[in-house]
């Protein structure tokens, strides 16, 4: 899941050179632990410059879920379509997609469960939540649409075995035990 465009040929502009960086410090360690002087060093723009494009970091958080709303979600879609297309059941499809993003060394978990942790301290925090639900949301009207359950009940428990997983792989737990787990989960969700 890149957060940039691959190629130094591809130009960047300052907004995007911003909002990559506070994707990824935001997503590694969390956006209260990130200030602005940070944010502003390690994208290497003047404090000007910072503040031309994102008036405030709560606009900066916003536009950091936006869009890695945007990027999980295209992969997520992609990638569960690539493994059911691959003759998978949704049992095995949906854990062989969450195993990869698991796997990866820029797995931090979800960064809408850990943004929802923090935003209590934020004076947006209706504002995050409401992004937060829209992404799960969204991950589940994929869900229904690409493995073709039209039981409700089911994709929502579905979802909640995948928040379950995702925070013990986060935790740490061995990736392959988590989704065995998640595995027989949706197994006996979709045998009914």
């Amino acid at each position: 899941m890149k957060t940039e465009p691959e190629g130094n040929d591809t130009k960047i502009s300052v907004r995007d050179k911003i909002l990559f960086t506070a994707h990824d410090l935001f997503y590694s360690t969390g956006f209260r632990a990130t200030g602005v002087d940070t944010l502003i060093k390690v994208s290497k723009v003047t404090k000007v410059t910072f503040y031309r494009h994102f008036p405030s970091k709560s606009l900066l958080i916003l536009a950091y879920l936006h869009y890695r709303h945007e990027i999980w979600i295209d992969w997520f879609e992609s990638t569960l379509h690539r493994h059911l297309v691959e003759g998978k059941v949704p049992s095995d499809a949906i854990p062989a997609t969450l195993y990869e993003w698991f796997i990866s060394p820029e797995f931090h978990g979800c960064a809408f469960i850990n943004a929802s942790a923090e935003a209590k301290s934020e004076d947006i925090e209706s504002e995050i939540k409401a992004i937060c639900r829209n992404h799960k949301g969204e991950t589940k009207k994929i869900i229904a649409s690409l493995t073709k359950i039209a039981d409700a009940r089911v994709v929502n428990e579905i979802m909640l075995l995948i928040d379950g997983a995702i925070i013990h792989a986060q935790m740490g737990m061995d990736s392959e035990t988590v989704i065995n787990v998640l595995k027989t989960g949706v197994e006996r969700l979709t045998c009914r």
